[in-house]
């Protein structure tokens, strides 16, 4: 009876295992897929026509501004006036009445200087993986650099390397451990669910006509 009951128990324990391995699996893969790709200074960032300015919501539940947000436009600002990249392509989710992340981003872009025909917009960047193959798919590019913070950008171009792209990204400032404590716990379980997306060939909700940047 002893014996039954160590078995059992060990059982368990291993399939309670097997989502923290898969959690690690991925992490690790990803990380050092793309810890060679992505960038903190901007000039060692390599020259692209295009930018992939990945949303976010601008405004906290509190009201305040996402920082996370804030942190990502002040790096496409650097990356235009820097002369690394020509365009800006400002996706996300826009699915909902009254909520518009590329048409905030692209209010924002220009009120730092960004001029108007330089920003594209992607109205359908549900998830990132949408923005991704959107970006080749629907705006022709094949060589892009993604904007966003450090880990986000470690998921697209991970997700862009397995559909033939070349990509680079530059990392937006982050938020200190603290604050953002729950967004990386987030993305533990959202490159999890990207490999499993990979896998089976999941595509972007919505797909539509060639968009010529330039």
């Amino acid at each position: 009876m002893l014996r039954l009951l160590v078995r059992l128990l060990l059982v368990m324990f291993l399939i309670a295992m097997v989502p923290v391995v898969l959690v690690l699996l991925s992490d690790i893969t990803v990380e050092q897929f793309a810890k060679d790709k992505v960038f903190d200074d901007v000039q060692q960032l390599p020259v692209n026509k295009v930018g992939v300015l990945l949303g976010t919501n601008k405004h906290m539940s509190n009201g305040n501004i996402n920082r996370y947000y804030r942190y990502r436009i002040d790096a496409a600002v650097e990356l235009y006036r820097s002369g690394k990249v020509s365009f800006i392509l400002a996706s996300g989710d826009n699915s909902i009445v009254g909520y518009d992340e590329p048409e905030m981003m692209r209010q924002d872009l220009i009120a730092r200087g960004v001029p108007d025909e330089r920003i594209f917009l992607d109205y359908a960047g549900f998830r990132t993986l949408d923005s991704v193959v959107r970006a080749q798919k629907i705006f022709g590019q094949e060589k892009v650099t993604f904007i966003s913070q450090q880990f986000h950008n470690e998921r697209a171009v991970f997700i862009a390397n397995n559909k033939g792209m070349s990509a680079v990204g530059y990392n937006a400032r982050g938020v200190n451990l603290r604050s953002g404590i729950k967004v990386v716990v987030r993305e533990r379980f959202a490159r999890v669910k990207m490999m499993l997306d990979l896998l089976l060939g999941k595509q972007p909700k919505f797909l539509g006509e060639p968009v010529q940047i330039a």
